[in-house]
């Protein structure tokens, strides 16, 4: 798979996201901003990208997954911190 693959599969499964793949073969980081994780425990956003990607990741098409999570606020925090 392609990170691209792997966007465009987050990016029908889950709406109002954004979503940043890195990664090749079937080893990705996945990094995914939207308002969804608003009040959302760490455990239960990335049991939300898992879910989407479990048909996938039982097939062997992706094995290891490195999510981060992140509501609009976190991630422009995040990348201001990251300029500064």
């Amino acid at each position: 798979m392609q990170p691209s693959d792997v966007k465009a599969l987050l990016e029908n499964r889950l709406d109002g996201c954004e979503f940043h793949i890195q990664g090749e073969g079937c080893n990705f980081q996945v990094v995914a901003v939207g308002e969804v994780f608003e009040g959302l425990s760490p455990v239960k956003r990335q049991q939300m990208i898992y879910g989407a990607l479990t048909e996938e990741i039982a097939s062997g098409a992706l094995h290891a997954v490195s999510i981060k999570t992140y509501t609009p606020q976190q991630w422009q925090a995040a990348t201001d911190q990251q300029g500064a």
